[in-house]
């Protein structure tokens, strides 16, 4: 059991909250019914991917969203698209 303990204490860390932070660490704890030290990892994590553009993951799926639009709209003609939908607004 204690190489266990030792090998996971490795990862923890020690974070001083003052008490609004506490106390909104323990209502989003309550609200997502997880622990309050959980809730920070998960804010952490999301702050981190909006500070620095997200995982590999989150950009990987936009690359092949982007990837995947560029072949839909492949041979498309916006002008005439345009006109199409103009036309069709004319009757209402």
């Amino acid at each position: 059991m204690l190489i266990i303990y030792t090998y996971y204490m490795r990862y923890r860390t020690t974070v001083l909250l003052d008490e609004p932070a506490r106390l909104a660490a323990k209502k989003l704890a309550a609200r997502f019914d997880v622990s309050p030290s959980e809730v920070i990892r998960r804010a952490l994590v999301r702050y981190h991917d909006d500070v620095l553009g997200g995982g590999g993951q989150a950009r990987r799926k936009r690359v092949a969203a982007a990837l995947r639009l560029t072949t839909l709209l492949e041979g498309n003609d916006a002008e005439a698209e345009v006109r199409r939908l103009k036309k069709e607004d004319e009757y209402f």
